[in-house]
Parts: structure tokens; sequence; C-alpha cells
């Protein structure tokens, strides 16, 4: 017997009633629907992140199917053949659902009946879904029902160990990760929310475990300390002050974005230059700033304007420490999953309880 940990809800300050694992299947990648489903998740208030794009390994199915293939009652025999047809060697999607403690329910209830035949109009299968149970049993294989999400806290944890495996333990890959700052600014003038759905809209990138805090002084110090060492190009303000004065002590919100490598220059990008009023048309900061260069010459202050992300992998892991330190190393890993309900397991080829 191994004497590794046991199934449970909250493992290492994870609490998995809130987080649960979404698995995207073969159909659903064939027929090109996985950004449908995952918007369609996300349209209903659930924090969606972590998207993998795999092929699946044998093993992944039969431990996600674990329960049915232990089940001499209800299993056939050739279950785990069936299991190995429907998802060996194939393209599946996953990707982490974060929210409440009703969160398991409530993707069972977006989810839809099994047969696509039988779920309501508005569920994912009852929109989307073009099989049958009927089909399924006549072709001898198991019902193609786009996704299947974790049933409960125990179940979202094996499956985050499935799907996830060791994945972000270890020595961070901060190349894939940066820290969004969104600045006082953006904070007064109500636009968070803005900013960071224009970044998690652009391809590729994901945005989660937003904070909102109090700006210490010394983190203001730390973030921008190339400001602070090369003060002597700036002899028209005194950086220092300037910086206390548009941070300490003042609400800022940050956020971490999740990407592939490029990333940094991406954000940049999507930031647009540091002068709103030369940041290009469709960039955060000419859409939305409206303070420019003269202005905070004139005032001798700092330019406002919103946003600002990682330079490169090293910013990003000072970043880090800086706005979320040692005690939330956690979140860089995948954050991890969702609420326990009853579990009603429903066969793939019978469709019972």
């Amino acid at each position: 017997m191994s004497a590794g940990p046991r199934g449970g809800a909250v493992v290492e300050g994870t609490d998995f009633a809130r987080w649960a694992v979404i698995l995207c299947k073969p159909d659903a990648v064939e027929r090109s629907l996985v950004e449908t489903v995952l918007a369609r998740i996300s349209d209903a208030g659930i924090t969606v992140s972590e998207r993998r794009d795999m092929v699946a390994e044998p093993w992944q199915a039969h431990v996600v199917y674990r329960d049915l293939l232990t089940d001499a009652k209800r299993a056939p025999e050739d279950l785990p053949a069936l299991l190995d047809t429907a998802f060996a060697h194939r393209r599946v999607t996953v990707a982490l659902a974060h929210g409440e403690r009703d969160l398991h329910a409530r993707l069972r209830q977006l989810v839809g009946h099994t047969d696509p035949t039988m779920a309501v109009p508005g569920t994912l299968r009852g929109d989307l879904g073009h099989d049958s149970l009927a089909v399924a049993r006549a072709e001898q294989r198991l019902i193609r029902n786009l996704v299947h999400t974790s049933d409960d806290p125990a179940a979202a944890r094996r499956d985050v160990g499935t799907w996830y495996g060791n994945w972000g333990h270890g020595e961070p890959d901060f190349e894939r990760c940066a820290v969004i700052l969104c600045k006082p600014d953006a904070v007064e003038r109500g636009l968070v929310e803005t900013v960071l759905a224009r970044i998690a809209a652009a391809d590729n990138i994901t945005v989660s475990d937003r904070l909102d805090v109090t700006a210490q002084p010394w983190q203001a110090h730390v973030h921008y300390w190339d400001l602070l060492v090369d003060a002597d190009h700036f002899p028209d303000r005194d950086i220092p002050a300037c910086l206390d004065a548009e941070f300490a002590d003042r609400r800022v919100s940050v956020a971490l974005a999740h990407g592939e490598r490029g990333l940094h220059a991406r954000l940049r990008h999507l930031l647009g230059h540091f002068d709103p009023t030369r940041a290009a048309p469709g960039t955060i900061r000419g859409d939305l700033g409206h303070d420019s260069l003269t202005a905070a010459l004139a005032e001798q202050r700092l330019v406002r304007n919103l946003v600002h992300t990682s330079d490169d992998a090293d910013a990003a892991r000072r970043d880090f420490g800086t706005w979320y330190g040692a005690r939330l190393r956690q979140l860089l890993t995948p954050p991890c999953c969702p609420p326990r309900q009853p579990a009603t397991t429903t066969h793939p080829l019978t469709g019972e309880s």
C-alpha cells in the first residue's frame, strides 16, 4: 500500500472544493468546439485558466474513469478497450475552473445530461452535442458528449495530478508567467476589470489570482528599482518621492498572466507606449489612457498609464516575490481544484446511474 497522501478536500493549503478540471474530449477538439466550450463556462461566471492542449495517454483515461472501471456491476468487460479507443493518443484539452463551493453542481448543470439528446437547451451538450446513447450502443463505443468535469473535490485533486502532473512544481518557468500591476490610477478610475479582461482576451494568455492590495513603499521601490538606480537620467524629478506619492498606501491590483514563451513581449505590445498620447489605438494605454508625459513633466510626477507588466523572466520572478511573496508560492503551480457534491456517476454506454 502506498504511503503517499490520501485524497481529500484540502491539501497543502489548496481548497479543492473550489476547483475542477475541465476535460474537453477528442470529439470537442476534432469539431473545433474547445474555445466555445471554455467560453460558455467562463461566461457563466466561472474562472477558467491554465488551458493545456495535449495528446492523452491511455493511463490518463483509466484514472479519470477509474470508478467505472472498478464497478463490476455496471462496467462492461470491454470498457478498458472502449476507453483506449476513445482517448488513447488522441488530442484533448484540459483547463482549470475556479469558483465558489457550489462549483461542481454548477458545472454539471452547465454541461448537461450524459446523452446529448436528453440534455436540455442551454446546456453545453444540449446545444452542441450531436451524438446519442442509442447510436453509441449500436456502434459499441462510448458516447461522444464533448466535455467532462471533476465530480467532487477528491476527483478534482486526482484529475489535477492526472492531467497536470508535476507541472509547475519545483522551479517555476517565469518565461511563461508575468505579474500584471494595475496602478492606482486604474483602480481609482474603475478600469481594473477592463484592463484584465483586455489581457485575458488575447490568444493563449490566461489571467489568474487577482489580488487587491494597499501598496507599501518598499514594494514600489523594488518594483521600480531601475528608475531609482538610474535617477540621474531624471534630473527633472525626485524619483523616490514620485514613487511614494504615486504608490505608497494607495490601492493597486495585481494578477498573474500565463502564456507561452514570448509572453513578456506580447504583454508590452498589448499595453502600448508608456506615454498614452503615443500609444497606438488598440493598445490598453492608447484606448484607455488619459495622461501624458508632457503633463507629468510639468507637474513633476510619474506618468499615470494604468498598468505595468513584468519586463522579462527575471523581472517576473522579482515581481512575484514583491507582490505575492513566498506564502503564495503555490500560485505558481497550476491552481488546483472544486466543491463536494453527491457524485452521480452515469455509465457512458448504458446511461444508468
